[in-house]
């Protein structure tokens, strides 16, 4: 099965949705057909433990966050998803981004 395109879920605080934006953009994220820039957001609650070991953007060890987040959704092609990832790990705030990679087959 040839796959062309991802679509990518991206969970962020709600300060960095236009540097996430403009990330994107300079990867060619979100290009479809004659359009750029091409993306969609919703507010969602996120929740999380931070485990020893960790230094958390938003919590504390051992308590559990809950907090607003921004869930990013975007398309991009296969030929950029590395370039993408990366981009978007730069400029993340969380030690451990939650980037969800969902093949679209048509």
């Amino acid at each position: 099965m040839d796959i062309r395109y991802f679509k990518l879920e991206i969970f962020i605080p709600e300060s960095h949705l236009k540097i996430l934006q403009k990330t994107l953009q300079e990867v060619d994220a979100g290009h479809i057909g004659n359009y750029d820039s091409c993306i969609a957001y919703s507010k969602v609650i996120g929740t999380w433990r931070p485990l020893e070991g960790t230094n958390p953007y938003i919590g504390r060890k051992d308590q559990i966050s809950e907090e607003p987040e921004i869930k990013i959704e975007v398309t991009i092609k296969f030929a950029k998803l590395d370039e993408t990832i990366t981009a978007i790990k730069k400029i993340h705030p969380y030690e451990e981004p939650v980037i969800n990679i969902i093949p679209l087959y048509n």
